[in-house]
């Protein structure tokens, strides 16, 4: 009779290297190791982690390249929304792992598997994203979730691991570092406080640039198109404007906010091409797009972020509102100059062929070209009605 075949969501962080082993031992099990990359590893690191796969036992391992596909599915609809969670955070994680999710679904299916499996705490949101989307796809197989079930501390894993015979080291284990392509969130110590910072050595990307310098970003339809004149791919001008704006550590701050689950979370991260990037793209907005337009953009996009968050990509009224950011993006074509400098990004303006600040109309705060003096007065008595009907009515002095 063969083995039980567990298709295993693998970062080769500490959660799920613990794991291998304990999927191995616990159920007798043929484990799959199966890594998504949407942006976050070098080929180094991705031949360093598929070693590091098969070094704690998986019998099988397979990287899905993804960045591409997490680009056109997921990253442009946040940058066309202006999406950052509280105000703070551009869905660095969250975005990913719903994606990360559907594509080891996917694969489950197509090997043929038992089981997925995960390595997500019992108190944070990716253990819903997983389950939800797994739940969709895949309800025909068990979820197994062994830190979750376990209850285990970083500590336990640890522990764990090198009674194996693993070489795991506490001292380097006790940050939780997720990257990719759209950021990269910092957990620790101090983020399970509400007044502790996060300590310089925590932050992957370390000040290496002092001298300021300036930068043009240029979108096209609301697209990054190109960098400082060059024509780029979305991923490759991504990837490129990220090592260059991480010199200056930019892009570092803590998100607080809800999480699935109803507790209140804190985690570090560093997004500095997702924050230069949506910025500048809602500076461009600002000139382009109509009032109505982005005030409904903000209404959508707020409801698109939430939902991204926590989980629920699958839902059809998410592919409702991705039809309408991008067809909103007609006109957002332009450059935006940025000035980068130490630890902080400056917008200092934009120029496009659809600026409405070039309108004929009028030149804000100096002349109007369209109307007259007494248009206005007789629209700003008409607009005043309806306040001294109210005021006239509740007799007020």
């Amino acid at each position: 009779m063969s083995k039980q075949k567990i298709v295993l969501a693998f970062s080769g962080g500490l959660d799920t290297s613990y794991c291998v082993p304990y999927l191995k031992e616990e159920y007798n099990a043929e484990v799959h190791t199966v890594l998504v990359n949407t942006g976050g590893f070098s080929d180094e690191e991705l031949q360093q982690t598929e070693e590091h796969a098969f070094n704690l036992g998986s019998d099988h391992h397979q990287t899905l390249k993804q960045t591409d596909a997490f680009y056109q599915k997921v990253i442009r609809f946040l940058i066309f929304g202006n999406v950052l969670k509280n105000h703070t955070y551009p869905l660095s994680v969250s975005s990913e792992r719903v994606f990360q999710a559907v594509a080891i679904a996917e694969y489950a299916q197509k090997i043929g598997a038992d089981a997925i499996a995960h390595g997500s705490t019992g108190a944070g949101n990716d253990q819903i994203r997983f389950d939800l989307v797994f739940n969709v796809i895949t309800p025909e197989l068990d979820i197994i979730t062994p830190i979750r079930d376990q209850k285990l501390s970083r500590e336990d894993e640890v522990g764990f691991l090198q009674s194996k015979g693993f070489d795991f080291d506490w001292s380097v284990s006790k940050y939780s570092i997720n990257k990719g392509l759209w950021g990269t969130s910092v957990g620790g110590a101090e983020t399970l406080t509400s007044d502790q910072p996060l300590p310089e050595d925590a932050w992957p990307s370390q000040l290496e640039q002092r001298e300021s310098q300036n930068i043009t970003v240029s979108f096209e339809e609301g697209e990054p198109a190109a960098l400082n004149g060059k024509a780029l791919s979305a991923v490759a001008l991504i990837q490129q404007l990220d090592e260059l704006a991480s010199a200056y550590a930019v892009g570092r701050n803590v998100h607080v906010g809800d999480t699935i689950i109803g507790i209140k979370g804190r985690v570090g991260f560093e997004a500095a091409a997702p924050l230069i990037l949506i910025k500048a793209h809602q500076l461009l907005e600002k000139h382009v797009l109509t009032k109505w337009q982005l005030y409904w953009k903000d209404q959508l996009a707020e409801w698109y972020g939430m939902m991204l968050h926590e989980g629920q990509y699958l839902d059809p009224v998410m592919r409702n509102i991705e039809a309408f950011l991008e067809d909103t993006q007609q006109n957002v074509t332009g450059d935006v100059n940025v000035a980068l400098h130490p630890y902080r990004f400056e917008l200092e303006g934009i120029s496009s062929p659809n600026d409405l600040m070039q309108s004929s109309f009028g030149e804000y705060g100096e002349m109007n070209k369209a109307w007259s003096a007494e248009d206005v007065k007789g629209f700003a008595k008409i607009l005043s009605n309806q306040i001294n009907l109210h005021q006239s009515v509740n007799n007020y002095d």
